[in-house]
Formats: C-alpha cells, structure tokens, sequence
C-alpha cells in the first residue's frame, strides 16, 4: 500500500440532490434522462464565511471516471481476467477509498492487481480526468473571498498534480497543495487539515473543506473545518448526508453562491 493508503473519490450514477444542510432547502434532480424535480423548504440559506477553502482533487475538482475505468480495464487484463461491468468497476475505488476489500471483485492476487491499478490512474490521470464543467470560473470567484488548497489523497509528488492543474488552467487558484505522500495518515485523518491551516495561516473555524467523499467530510468534522460535500464523486447523497456536512451540493460550482 502506498505511503498515505488509497483514496480515489471519482463518479457516481445516482440521482443528483442539493441540500443546504443548516438552512434546510433542498433540490433534487434525477439522472440526466429524466425531469428536473426541484422542491425548496421555507426556510432561508446560510451563507458560508472563510478565510480558508480545501478542496478535494478526484470527483471534486475533476471528474475521474474514465481513469478509474481505463485503470480498471489495464489492471485486470494484466491479470488476465476479463474486467467487470462499468458499476462493478467504479466500485473499487469506493472500497479503497473506504479501505475496504475488493477481493469479491478482483478474484486473483489483490495486491499485484492494485500495483498495476494505481500505477495505470496515476499514469493516466491528465489524460483521461477532466474538470468540473465551469470549475474554472467558481474557482476564481472563491479566490477573491478566501485562500484555497488543495487536498488530494493520490501518493503522487505534489509537482505532478501542479501540472496536471496547469494543464487544466486553474493551478493560479491554489496557493498550496498537499498529496498523500505529505502526509502520515490519510483522510479521514485531519493531518492534511493541520498542515493546510500552518501553510495558509488562517485559522481552522475559519475553514471549508469540499470533497465528495465521506472522508473528506470526516477529517473537515475531526479537524473542527465547516464542511461541503459534493455529489459529483463516487457517494451519494444518503451515505454524504450521513455525515451531516453544512451543505452538500450538486458540485462545487454551487459554492460561490453560498459565500459571503
């Protein structure tokens, strides 16, 4: 297992919600095939206020799914085995994420599978991620308001996710980036946490953490961070809500909306 553990938030399928946690006014949207079904409780929208915004990397800021899915097929055809169906496969990175097993999935030797499985997303990761659609323009508005980081749990040296953020033409926005290989413990630890606040010198109750995992909501939680989930990554809006974060949004271009 790489220095820092697995964390490979991605894609999800499932129908699309925005809920403001604290204000109470929720959005539900289905799959992109069916209507839009919108319903907004009475009550009226917090505004968030921070120094400091942490943001998570895979299913956050980028859209993994075809890395996860191009590493998945690389990896089992290196273990000769015929890769699984799409669900299946975007299952796996939920498991590592939660550091679960995958052994009902890859029916041969695990670790050999995840050397080839990581290696391939790491490789290919610039390639086949793609940003947010507008990712650009919410960034930019939230760098006017607070100072951002990035937070990513790939064990990769921190260069390398620079470059691929300049790729994408939003690398300006981040004034510090922390991998796995930063750090001792992984999300859900708040170490990265920790070491975002001493780098950025803002305090930790004046701090957001964004992510779409449950990880990410439980390290900001640990850390004493205000929390977003977003749903465009591999969980859903029940396990998210689970954790009760202060908001959770279809993706982290709603955020600007609700900053002071």
């Amino acid at each position: 297992m790489p220095k820092g553990g697995y964390s490979l938030p991605g894609y999800n399928s499932f129908p699309i919600i925005f809920l403001n946690v604290s204000a109470g006014k929720v959005y539900e949207r289905k799959n992109q095939s069916t209507q839009v079904k919108t319903e907004t409780l009475n009550m009226s929208a917090t505004k968030l206020k921070a120094k400091g915004i942490f943001f998570d990397l895979d299913g956050t800021i980028v859209d993994s799914q075809e890395a996860y899915l191009e590493a998945a097929r690389t990896a089992f055809r290196a273990m000769v085995q015929e890769p699984p169906q799409i669900k299946a496969a975007l299952e796996i990175p939920r498991r590592l994420e939660q550091k679960q097993s995958i052994s009902d999935i890859v029916k041969c030797d695990v670790q050999k599978f995840l050397d080839v499985y990581l290696k391939t997303y790491y490789y290919i990761s610039m390639a086949k991620t793609k940003p947010i659609l507008n990712v650009s323009t919410a960034l930019e508005n939230l760098s006017k308001k607070a100072k951002l980081a990035l937070i990513t749990m790939r064990s990769v040296p921190k260069k390398a996710v620079k470059v691929e953020l300049e790729h994408f033409g939003i690398a300006k926005y981040f004034t510090h980036i922390i991998t796995a290989l930063d750090t001792h413990k992984p999300k859900p630890s708040p170490e990265a946490l920790i070491k975002c606040v001493k780098a950025l010198d803002v305090q930790m109750c004046d701090c957001i953490i964004v992510g779409d995992s449950v990880n990410d909501i439980k390290a900001g939680k640990a850390a004493g961070a205000k929390t977003v989930a977003v749903l465009s990554g591999l969980f859903s809006y029940k396990e998210l809500a689970k954790e009760n974060p202060d908001l959770i949004l279809n993706n982290v271009t709603r955020l600007p909306e609700f900053m002071e």
